[in-house]
Formats: structure tokens, sequence, C-alpha cells
């Protein structure tokens, strides 16, 4: 049986943290891909050599071009420049153009079947670009985004609470940014409603921590930005594809109508499995919370406009 293969793009603390978690989950063979040259060959032969110690047999492959990547079964899209201290991720729109545009050409060059998830920044923007740059159907292109939004609410939740993060859930929709949308009502801990275990004042404060847990590990790291969490995220969106879980998980995904918005990527609740995203679920919002959903999306529709798009 053939391995599936994985090729990761931008060899950087992402990427190549992404890398890792794909290797010890022996997700497949994995071709790590930057332009930098000796970077990606250099730490893919370090992960290589980990694994005796790890107990992993999937083979790391470091390259700067894109020929090593035919055939490949899923990309996942890490380069462009990191966001710095006081830099919004819509600043970061126009540098990353560029880079994301050439990628994805590159990447359906050579593996006109794979399914593509975005990690890099702004999210919700590049994830629509790479699916007008690559012309594949909504269900192949994707943006990593929920997952690590909703990580940083459960694990905020679950300090406060010090309880467990396995037993707390959580739902964040809308725009990787500041005007995301957590959803207080539908998170849980233990099946216990969060409502039910915080006031309205603590809850709020940490609705307000995971809308701004990105730039909050910006300031702290001066020099970069979060790396382990996001990685971690795009991962569990390739294992839940590449053995067909079927996971129902917060992406950034393509939206025709759904939550009222259209011809846009949004993040939402998805079923994930071997052909992408299988199904968008909608789930009944309030007054306030619709709003909160069509605000976050006219923000990214005027990054789309920036864009030409």
């Amino acid at each position: 049986m053939r391995r599936k293969k994985i090729t990761i793009v931008g060899a950087g603390n992402v990427g190549s943290t992404a890398a890792h978690w794909a290797a010890e989950k022996e997700l497949g063979d994995i071709v790590l891909v930057d332009i930098i040259e000796g970077m990606p060959q250099g730490k893919a032969l370090d992960l290589m050599e980990s694994r005796p110690v790890e107990g992993f047999d999937v083979t790391i492959t470091g390259s700067n071009n894109y020929e090593e990547t035919a055939g490949s079964d899923l990309v996942i899209i890490t380069s462009g420049l990191a966001r710095k201290p006081g830099m919004s991720r819509e600043d970061l729109l126009q540098k990353n153009k560029e880079i994301i545009t050439s990628v994805t050409t590159s990447i359906v060059a050579h593996s006109p079947h794979c399914i593509i998830i975005m990690v890099s920044n702004p999210l919700d923007t590049m994830t629509y670009l790479a699916k007008v740059v690559s012309d594949f159907p909504k269900n192949r292109v994707m943006g990593m985004a929920g997952v690590l939004d909703t990580a940083r609410f459960r694990v905020f939740v679950a300090m406060e609470l010090r309880v467990s993060v396995e037993d707390v859930q959580a739902l964040v929709l809308g725009g990787h940014g500041d005007s995301m949308v957590p959803l207080p009502r539908y998170a849980t801990v233990g099946g216990i409603p969060l409502p039910q275990l915080l006031p309205p004042k603590k809850i709020d404060t940490i609705v307000d921590r995971t809308r701004k847990a990105g730039g909050e590990i910006v300031a702290l790291l001066k020099t970069g930005s979060a790396y382990y969490s996001p990685a971690a995220s795009a991962v569990q969106m390739a294992e839940a594809i590449l053995k067909d879980k079927k996971r129902i998980l917060p992406c950034c995904a393509y939206l025709e109508g759904e939550y009222g918005l259209r011809d846009i990527y949004f993040g939402v609740p998805v079923r994930l499995g071997a052909d992408g995203v299988e199904q968008v679920l909608e789930v009944s919002l309030t007054e306030e919370e619709k709003a909160l959903v069509q605000k976050s999306g006219a923000e990214i529709k005027q990054s789309l406009i920036e864009l030409n798009l």
C-alpha cells in the first residue's frame, strides 16, 4: 500500500513543527519545501535522525523546488511573512499575495489532485486566493483557523476553571483575527454549559483574550508569532482528512449562503474527511451573534476587495 504523501510549504517555525507533528503521527511521507537553500534539507535530516528515538518510519525530505512534491495527497501552506508587533494580519495582505500565488501555482502544477490547507495570514483572504489560483473545487481548499481559535478558547476556560482541556468543548466562528466570534453558549465543560460555571464578566474576559491571543504571543516573542499551536491545529485537520475520520472541526471553509454569507472563506464547523470539507454545519445564532458574524464577514470582504478578487 502506498503511503500518503504530504507537502509542507515553508520550513520556518510553523512548517517544521507541522512536519514534526505529522511525522510522529505517521500520517505519511513528508516533503518540506522552502526557498532558503539548505534549511529544509537540514531540518528534514534532523527529523529523520529522530526516528529511531521516537519510533516512526515515515520519510522526511527537504527541497528547494516543487518537483519532489509531485503526487502529494495533501499540502499545508505555511509560507509568507510573519506578523511583527504592531502589525495586524491585514497589514500582511499585499506582502503575502505574491508569495501565496506563486506557491499555489507550483503546487497545482505538480499535485493537481491534492487537498490544500492554508495556514498563512491573513488566513481567510489567503485561502480565498488559493482557491482562485488553483481553480480547485471548494471542498479541496480550506484554511486552518477555527481549530486554533477554538483551542485557545478551550485552554483559557480550562485554566480559569482548573480542569482538563479534554473536558472543555467550544466553538468559534468568523475570520481569523480580532473580529472572530467565540460562542460561549456552545461551550461546555464535561457536558455542562459554560454559562452555568462562570459569571458573564469572566466569560467576556476569556472571549476577549481568545480574540487577541495571537497578538498576545506576538507581543511576548517580539520577533515572531505562534507556531506550536498553529502547526498542531493544521496537523489535526490533515489527520482527519488523510484518515477519513469525519471529524467535526471548525475550519475556514467556502460559503455559498450559509450563515447569510456568500463567496467568502469563513470560520465555521465542518465535517472533515477524505474529500476534504464534506459538509458545512450551521448552528442557530442569536441576533447579536448574527450581527457579529456579519461584521466579521464584512471585514474579510474588504480584504478581498483590496486584492481585486
